[in-house]
């Protein structure tokens, strides 16, 4: 099933959503008119809840899709069309006030409702400069503006004589037309598909999902809809509904984009209850940041049990056997959006899929912070965000990994390198969401392609006898840092500040600095601390026993990728191992922070 297909049949079964002809519109102002037309107030609408307000969505008749032109909107508009008057310079304001007057005149003429004769009143007297008195508010200016007759609690467009009014611009019964591609049946077509709004970084006024403006995207002469042929109806209907899937804070849509992806999802379920405990469970598995630790180890629990082989309807009774749902990522292209990405399957193998990608992450010890189920965003802002905020996630790369998390392929090697290079740029690599990343990464390629990797399996924690050199070499760098701190203790720059990009790709060209400058350290630390000491000399020969004899020396010249990505977890398990003393206790490199004098780990 298609995106249109899939958000066409979900219209179908949503309560409570707009109507053809009609569409959600964002409102913070309402103006109030007496029987005789005149303006006795102006509401404030905007919703107070949050922090500061904001625009509420209110159904109204549906908005025009303007480019250049000028074209008014029916019993509603921003304050250019409605009142004339705007916060900018406004060259064409007066003939945008003029049309809409004009418009509402000729199709507002004859009519008896009362509020309908009102606005019909208020737009024959109104002048633009009686904005600048009471009870008009300069914070108005280029909002977008309705009408409520005064004693009334409805608005003017929803009186029974407007909506009949709005019916009647739709026209009748569908003409015989073109074969809808979305439905399979025969309606008018669609010149111009609908606005979407609410994607996240997208123009304002809403951009098409669906759009021909450029020559290159049509074909044997045909323009705009002709060139994949839609319903009017099927159009609005599948407009309606991903409007409605994107309502800001709605139960459909992850609160924070994935990369610059808005995502949104939905099930297709037989009762409102089934789909709304789907779309919740799946909410909560992506969206765990913002859950409770206790709700984050349940969502982790319940995803271990489905992993195990255990249906999800079990695991979670009130969602439905072998649920369908949908994943649908949006980000902006310029005047239209992109599909960053689309994936329908099962509710289960979703699930199955997301308990294999917290599998594949899993590193001991675990990173700082990494609770119980880290989403996908806060994993790629650990790993791959300059600054570590949201804005600089690599949005490509964000849409690839969320691609590979739901699908369950494997990672892109651009994962594996943006984390690379933001340890060499400086980022904290004992936190250990780098290596953790790494590791997934290599662990899902490896799986797939078991003839690249002859070492096995990237270890989950510290493992001596593993055989990738990229690995063993992380491990020395690590040893040979913890001299120069149980020699220096703590210093400005460490040798892993000054040497870790060349260590991890080309090894023969800094190893014998470091090697040269370690051998200085640990004579210190034989006077000064020489338990320490003795664990260090041990770590340094038995790591150094597991490099086989080269004949260009005993450091690779460079190392691939994938062994960069090895040296990595190599330096995190060997900066968190625990290394037994002469007294047989179990002491880290942390403890050097504690030791203060002269016995050190004597």
């Amino acid at each position: 099933m298609t995106i249109l297909q899939s958000l066409e049949s979900y219209y179908r079964r949503l309560p409570g959503v707009a109507e053809p002809g009609w569409s959600p519109e964002k409102f913070g102002w309402s103006i109030v008119l007496s029987r005789q037309g005149e303006p006795v107030d102006v509401e404030d609408i905007h919703d107070l809840l949050g922090k500061k307000p904001r625009p509420k969505l209110h159904a109204v008749p549906a908005a025009v899709k303007r480019t250049v032109g000028i074209a008014p909107n029916f019993l509603w508009d921003k304050t250019a069309y409605v009142l004339g008057r705007t916060a900018g310079e406004g060259k064409r304001t007066a003939q945008e006030h003029a049309a809409f007057v004009a418009t509402h005149l000729e199709r507002l003429a004859g009519h008896n409702d009362e509020g309908l004769a009102a606005l019909r009143r208020f737009l024959e007297k109104w002048a633009p400069e009686r904005f600048d008195a009471p009870p008009f508010k300069p914070e108005m200016l280029d909002a977008n503006v309705m009408f409520r007759l005064d004693s009334d609690r409805c608005y003017i467009h929803e009186r029974p004589a407007a909506r009949a009014l709005v019916a009647t611009g739709q026209g009748g019964a569908e003409e015989e037309g073109i074969l809808c591609l979305v439905t399979g049946e025969r309606g008018a077509a669609a010149r111009l598909h609908p606005t979407i709004k609410g994607v996240e970084g997208a123009q304002s006024s809403g951009a098409p999902l669906v759009s021909f403006n450029r020559d290159a995207f049509t074909s044997l002469g045909k323009e705009q809809g002709e060139n994949a042929p839609t319903s009017e109806a099927a159009a609005f209907r599948y407009g309606a509904a991903l409007n409605h899937l994107l309502t800001r804070d709605g139960p459909n849509r992850l609160r924070r984009p994935v990369g610059d992806a808005t995502v949104v999802f939905w099930a297709d379920a037989s009762d409102a209850q089934a789909g709304e405990a789907a779309d919740s469970f799946f909410a909560q598995c992506f969206d765990s940041d913002n859950l409770e630790e206790a709700q984050a180890y349940q969502i982790r629990k319940q995803l271990d049990a489905v992993a195990a082989g255990k249906p999800l309807a079990e695991v979670c009774p009130a969602i439905e056997p072998g649920t369908r749902f949908h994943v649908l990522g949006l980000s902006p292209n310029a005047a239209r959006l992109s599909v960053r990405f689309w994936l329908s399957d099962t509710l289960d193998a979703f699930a199955q899929r997301l308990a294999r990608h917290h599998e594949d992450l899993r590193i001991e010890p675990a990173p700082m912070g990494w609770g119980a189920a880290p989403s996908v965003n806060r994993l790629l802002v650990n790993t791959t965000a300059l600054q570590r905020e949201y804005k600089n996630i690599p949005p490509l790369l964000a849409g690839e990994v969320m691609r590979a998390v739901l699908s369950g392929t494997r990672y892109p090697l651009s994962l594996l390198s943006a984390a690379l290079v933001r340890l060499r740029a400086g980022d904290n690599a004992e936190s250990g969401w780098h290596a953790a990343a790494i590791r997934a990464v290599l662990v899902r390629l490896n799986r797939r392609n078991p003839e690249i990797s002859e070492q096995g399996e990237t270890p989950m924690s510290l493992k001596r006898d593993h055989a990738n050199p990229g690995y063993q070499l992380g491990r020395l760098f690590a040893v040979y840092e913890l001299a120069q701190r149980a020699a220096l203790g703590k210093v400005n720059t460490t040798i892993r500040d000054r040497y870790f990009g060349a260590a991890s790709t080309t090894p023969a060209s800094v190893f014998p600095l470091i090697v040269r400058g370690g051998q200085n350290h640990l004579a210190k630390v034989r006077k000064d601390k020489p338990g320490w000491a003795t664990l260090i000399e041990r770590e340094l020969e038995e790591i150094n026993d597991r490099f086989e004899p080269r004949p260009d020396g005993i450091w690779p010249r460079s190392l691939r990728l994938q062994d960069q990505g090895e040296f990595a977890i190599g330096y995190y398990h060997q900066r968190a191992a625990k290394l037994s003393n002469d007294k047989g206790e179990a002491v880290t490199a942390d403890d050097l922070h504690e030791t203060t004098d002269h016995e050190g780990a004597e």
